[in-house]
């Protein structure tokens, strides 16, 4: 990895030099425009309107358009002269609990690296972090901007997240939120037992990116001169049910047998969630029939066995000797 910055975390008095790594990085197959014909890259001139002359990037400027086509034009020297004063550092403000901190706010992802004898301060700061559940509130200059971001512990390494200012974030101004919906009670029963029959510990790795594995393989197949195999059709999604509860009912035992598991018992219509209890009552009641029907079995079968070896056997006779 590449170091995209270098500067020092401030915590209090004391400086700890760092460098900056990206964290993340997209996957997304990329592709260039290209005439149809004959494969062409498409390149584009930066020409100005005004003039219509083909302008360089030194004589490109940066310009604020407000309104009425004026434009307010900025040079270097004006974004020189702001006041950032962590152009090179990373100020602590505070140290606050983890989940008061909205995941709305996180924009992009940085591993932080100890740099020269800042390797001590750094640990000792890692470890604070960790035992204190919460993470720290920084100011950190970016790229000309300053920013808002977190410091907490990931996999043993200080990870930077910059965040979003709060007035960046929308207000969900939607129409429905002031309408008066009422959620029937067995409605929020049966949606809350669809939730625990989906119920699971988040892994990661357990999800891929089907879209772009079908993309990579039409790109090799052509590449590679061979038959383009069509991936499967995926399963369209449901057009919007009329019965909320009839849908419900089968999105539970869609899921339950997606996990291999029986059934829930019904009473009435209703779907109960399966509990430890109830299954193993449920498995005893299904194991009783199953021992009565084996045992006339095994008696009938014995009989089967026996009668031709009755038929067989000549009888005994008795016979009594007169005195």
């Amino acid at each position: 990895m590449r170091a995209i910055w270098k500067g020092a975390v401030s915590f209090g008095l004391v400086s700890i030099a760092v460098r900056l790594y990206s964290a993340t990085e997209e996957k997304d197959i990329r592709f260039h425009q290209v005439h149809r014909e004959d494969g062409g890259r498409i390149r584009y001139k930066r020409t100005c309107s005004v003039c219509g002359e083909e302008v360089t990037y030194d004589d490109i400027a940066k310009g604020y358009d407000i309104g009425g086509g004026e434009m307010v034009i900025l040079s270097d020297e004006d974004f020189a002269d702001l006041p950032l004063s962590t152009s090179r550092a990373i100020d602590v403000l505070e140290f606050v609990p983890a989940e008061q901190v909205d995941p709305i706010l996180y924009n992009k992802a940085y591993f932080m690296e100890p740099e020269g004898t800042a390797t001590k301060p750094y640990v000792l700061l890692r470890d604070a972090l960790r035992d204190s559940d919460r993470v720290a509130i920084v100011k950190v200059a970016l790229r000309q901007r300053e920013q808002l971001a977190t410091l907490r512990v990931r996999d043993g390494v200080l990870l930077l997240n910059t965040m979003l200012w709060p007035d960046e974030i929308r207000k969900a101004d939607f129409g429905f939120l002031d309408e008066d919906i009422s959620v029937r009670p067995p409605e929020l029963a049966m949606a809350s037992s669809l939730i625990d029959s989906m119920a699971g510990d988040f892994v990661p790795d357990a999800f891929t990116d089907d879209y772009r594995a079908a993309l990579q393989e039409v790109i090799d197949a052509k590449v590679e001169g061979r038959e383009i195999v069509q991936p499967e059709e995926q399963e369209e999604a449901p057009s919007a049910a009329v019965d909320l509860m009839a849908a419900l009912k089968a999105s539970v035992e869609r899921a339950r047998a997606a996990r291999g598991e029986a059934p829930a018992d019904t009473d009435e219509g209703e779907a109960r969630p399966a509990t430890p209890i109830t299954a193993a009552k449920k498995a005893a009641k299904k194991a009783e029939p199953a021992a009565k029907k084996a045992a006339p079995a095994k008696k009938t079968a014995a009989a089967k066995k026996a009668e031709p070896a009755a038929k067989k056997a000549p009888a005994k006779k008795t016979t009594r000797k007169s005195a």
